[in-house]
């Protein structure tokens, strides 16, 4: 078996450069399109846990995140009860914070919501993009914002459905590493290999507009 030589850092966004884990995920995972409601949910309940925090800390509890949080089921997370959240407060191999760890249920709930009325979360989120990824060309990670007006769409839609740890800045690292915006730079090698085409998520009916309840 051939071994693959590491890549020179000029080849790689700069923000992987920190640790093998980063780059690992930087060049096996982020921006790459999800369609995987499961996998969804996993981001949501990840992205909300590294608020104030590191997202190195959050991968290197990610095995633990899906030990403790049933592999992300958003059915089971959904009926997690007082008792269960109190297991999960003295499990170190997540972030012990109340707050984050209600919120997933919470969010679990939501989320089931959307399932019912659109058929698949893959099919509401990606309905802000019409179904494609947004193709940014930029040269600098000075270039890339928190937020943006889609960002702040997302996450006043999210809110509005009751989910909870999806501020703009939040939803707008959320659609980086699920793959609705390509923001690997142009020198980054990652940045055609995303760009090349995936099967998107159909936009909802509608030209993409979120539906509204009631």
């Amino acid at each position: 078996m051939t071994t693959r030589r590491p890549l020179p850092p000029s080849v790689r966004c700069p923000w992987c450069e920190g640790t093998p884990l980063y780059r690992a995920y930087h060049d096996r995972e982020w921006g790459v399109p999800v369609h995987s409601d499961r996998r969804w949910f996993e981001m949501l309940v990840l992205d909300g846990a590294q608020a104030g925090l590191s997202w190195r800390t959050i991968l290197e509890k990610r095995a633990g995140y899906r030990r403790a949080f049933d592999r992300f089921d958003p059915r089971k997370v959904a009926r997690y009860d007082a008792r269960k959240v109190r297991v999960l407060l003295r499990d170190p191999g997540i972030v012990r914070n109340r707050q984050k760890v209600a919120s997933a249920v919470t969010n679990a709930r939501a989320f089931l919501e959307v399932q019912r009325e659109f058929g698949s979360f893959d099919r509401f989120i990606w309905g802000f993009t019409q179904g494609r990824p947004v193709q940014n060309r930029r040269r600098s990670d000075r270039q890339i914002p928190a937020r943006t007006s889609r960002s702040d769409a997302v996450s006043a839609e999210l809110r509005r459905r009751g989910f909870k740890f999806v501020g703009s800045t939040i939803v707008y690292a959320l659609m980086q590493a699920a793959g609705m915006v390509n923001d690997h730079l142009v020198t980054c090698f990652r940045h055609r290999e995303v760009q090349a085409p995936a099967k998107a998520a159909r936009a909802p009916r509608g030209g993409g507009r979120v539906a509204r309840r009631g």
